[in-house]
């Protein structure tokens, strides 16, 4: 038996609001006789049509549900993790049986305490580091540059600032390399934490970057100064964390390296490529080995720094998953930006979808890509998306191991309108584009013009 644990960052690190949906992803990874906590009830559409996927009888599967705690059972309550009952219920259930591993999605003291509080805390890997809040150590972005500059990992042109005045001077000295930087908030995720600042003129396409909002300086140092006295609060999230500023890579590639550090090794565990529409993260591809525009030599650079990174993180005491981000740039250098030390977003898709359902590996070849339903898609409801998948010949199908796989319950935003995100087993790009380009002939309701990510503090005279 192994306990699951279906929880997200921490609240007091960044709250996330409702997380119910997304943290249930925890249970592609779930095996027969397995117990998972989760803060919610599993959806009950979502939960038979992921184990009928992954053929686990959801019969032997043993939920419980945390108590609603601060949070509603919008997300896993920290401290929820060792409410009396929650533990006398897990006891109950573990009876005799032997508890292999407890496992996480998320790093937190809260379940280093749960694990010692039920006598396993030798079966969470990394449990003393997680019990004295090294999750939200390797997690920061600001702890990252540190780190991977010391262990020789290549990253853009940079600082780490404490205040606004560090800040002005390192924007005014990065600008002059390519007219933009990025600011990043420590604790964020997808570039919702990002901002995307040029200087006065700069001329740079910005819609395939992760970030959810754009600056464009007024003129001089004054400028700078004053999009500090406005954008502080927020990058440093009230002043409670140090601040990423570094260079703009115009034209670069996301990709990543993901890795499993264990007591004695860190071993490469797969490689993928984020690409965004409207600076918001629209789908990732696996593996990235199947992605032509990609060469061997980049994909060798990434999964080498990335293994460098994952061994500095085992250092200093981390266990578990970890998914070492980059880009690779116009000019061929592959640069890392920051580090999840967690089950990323990633972890279902390689390792479970198309691993074990879709055989990415066997032949005929096939890739898989993930996306997010894009907000331009009125889509009502989980039912109906998998009966027009079926109508446009797009359904899953194991026989010639193509067509799509939802792959977290759908959450209804508004009516007729809901979010998820859903994987594409294809042949080909043209494949993927064709069936994504029908879905969206299906689905598009929503005006492009009336959607994307908001311009910030807009210069006087400046467009966005």
């Amino acid at each position: 038996m192994r306990i699951l644990i279906g929880n997200h960052i921490d609240p007091s690190i960044r709250n996330r609001g409702d997380l119910a949906a997304w943290t249930q992803r925890v249970l592609w990874f779930a095996a027969d006789g397995d117990l998972v906590v989760l803060a919610a009830p599993p959806d009950p559409q979502f939960l038979p049509y992921l184990t009928a996927l992954t053929g686990v009888d959801p019969a032997g599967l043993q939920i419980v549900v945390a108590p609603p705690g601060r949070y509603g059972h919008r997300l896993l309550d920290p401290a929820s993790l060792t409410d009396p009952g929650l533990l006398a219920e897990v006891t109950a259930i573990i009876g005799g049986a032997e508890v292999e591993e407890v496992w996480p999605l998320w790093p937190s003291p809260s379940v280093a305490a749960f694990a010692d509080a039920l006598g396993l805390a030798d079966r969470l890997a990394g449990a003393a580091f997680f019990a004295q809040g090294g999750g939200e150590l390797v997690n920061n972005k600001a702890v990252f540059r540190a780190l991977a500059a010391g262990c020789g990992a290549p990253i853009s042109p940079g600082a780490v600032v404490r205040d606004p005045g560090e800040a002005t001077d390192a924007m005014e000295s990065l600008l002059p390399g390519t007219g933009g930087v990025l600011v990043k908030q420590a604790h964020n995720g997808a570039g919702v934490g990002n901002e995307i600042v040029l200087a006065t003129g700069a001329d740079l396409a910005d819609d395939h970057v992760g970030a959810r909002h754009l600056h464009r300086l007024a003129e001089g140092r004054a400028g700078i100064e004053a999009y500090w006295a406005q954008r502080w609060e927020w990058a440093s999230a009230g002043g409670r964390y140090p601040v990423v500023v570094e260079e703009f890579q115009p034209d670069a590639v996301t990709i990543y390296s993901e890795h499993h550090v264990t007591d004695t090794c860190v071993a490469p565990a797969e490689t993928g490529q984020l690409l965004f529409v409207g600076r918001r993260l629209s789908h990732q591809i696996v593996p990235l080995a199947h992605v032509s525009e990609i060469s061997e030599n980049a994909r060798t650079k990434l999964v080498r720094g990335g293994t460098l990174i994952a061994s500095a993180w085992r250092a200093v005491g981390y266990r578990g998953r970890l998914s070492a981000d980059a880009i690779l740039t116009a000019d061929g250098r592959v640069l890392f930006t920051e580090v999840n030390a967690q089950v990323s977003g990633s972890l279902h898709i390689y390792e479970v979808i198309a691993r074990r359902i879709v055989r990415t590996a066997e032949t005929p070849r096939r890739t898989v890509v993930e996306y997010h339903v894009p907000p331009t898609w009125a889509v009502p409801d989980f039912a109906t998306f998998l009966t027009a998948c079926e109508e446009l010949g797009c359904g899953w199908n194991p026989e010639q191991r193509t067509g799509v796989i939802v792959s977290m319950p759908v959450i209804p935003i508004e009516k007729g309108r809901a979010q998820f995100v859903f994987c594409l087993a294809y042949t080909d790009p043209a494949h993927r584009d064709a069936v994504f380009a029908a879905l969206d002939d299906r689905f598009a309701a929503i005006p492009a013009d009336q959607i994307g990510p908001d311009p910030v503090g807009i210069a006087p005279g400046a467009s966005s």
